[in-house]
């Protein structure tokens, strides 16, 4: 079955955001050759970047939501993946209102499921069902 091209797109993002949360952002110099040797469709590599730069830059915006989200929970002890994919999940929930809210959840989950902890999936689902909710509430 082959992956569906935001599916792999997100995917190639949330590690590329794993990478700048650990190496800073030196790692982006390095963005474009990891995602040409992961990848070979140029339309994917376009919009893991776009996703990747826009989370980057929005990084205070998308953690201080994430950290309103995570009640019980300090935001450091999160780990590198799930952090990296809650921040991609956030972003567009809060940035691109062309994905269904439903839609970004799945695939969060879903990123969690293939790269996580066992638990890391209703965790993620958790965070993302409050984050949808107060980002709701304001609109």
């Amino acid at each position: 079955m082959e992956m569906d091209k935001r599916t792999r797109a997100r995917e190639l993002a949330m590690q590329q955001l794993y990478q700048l949360d650990v190496q800073g952002n030196g790692a982006m110099e390095n963005m474009r050759l990891f995602f040409a040797e992961n990848e070979s469709d140029k339309n994917i590599i376009k919009l893991a970047s776009q996703w990747t730069k826009a989370t980057w830059e929005n990084l205070n915006v998308c953690d201080e939501i994430i950290t309103a989200a995570i009640i019980k929970w300090q935001f450091s002890r999160l780990s590198t993946v799930d952090r990296s994919i809650l921040r991609l999940a956030v972003y567009q929930l809060k940035f691109c209102s062309d994905i269904p809210p439903k839609v970004v959840i799945n695939e969060a989950i879903e990123l969690a499921r293939k790269f996580s902890a066992d638990k890391s999936t209703s965790f993620v689902n958790g965070v993302l069902d409050a984050v949808l909710k107060k980002l709701e509430n304001l609109s």
